[in-house]
């Protein structure tokens, strides 16, 4: 079972996340690659709250086909095109990760491998 660590000498995290996360080295790790809003049709949503929406569709998928749920991520990475965006990424994964509190890094990056991406997102999930 992972650990997950905010230590008191270290501020606290500025939303609902963990500075770290401790987990054995007997269990099965899953790298989740970085997931972007494409649909079922090779569709592409404009609004970044849609996009962020399916990108963690997908990645919630990725977890189900190794056995896995949104409970089992260790670390979880947010590329977004859209600068001060930050907020609204936070809110959505806090809303669907729930009191869950997995590592993560938020950045604010150029551009990704199609110029109608707003946001990509990656992560790590590890299960006993």
């Amino acid at each position: 079972m992972p650990r997950f660590l905010n230590p008191p000498d270290v501020p606290p995290p500025a939303s609902r996340y963990s500075h770290g996360v401790e987990h054995g080295a007997s269990a099965r790790r899953l790298v989740i690659s970085g997931q972007v809003a494409i649909g079922p049709d090779g569709s592409i949503p404009e609004g970044l709250e849609e996009q962020t929406e399916l990108c963690l569709d997908h990645l919630e998928r990725v977890l189900a086909a190794a056995g896995m749920g949104l409970s089992d991520l260790v670390k979880i990475t947010v590329f977004c095109t859209r600068p001060g965006s930050v907020r609204t990424i936070r809110a959505i994964r806090e809303r669907r990760l729930g009191t869950h509190a997995p590592a993560s890094t938020y950045l604010e990056v150029a551009g990704l491998a199609d110029p109608r991406f707003l946001v990509e997102i990656e992560g790590e999930a590890v299960r006993d």
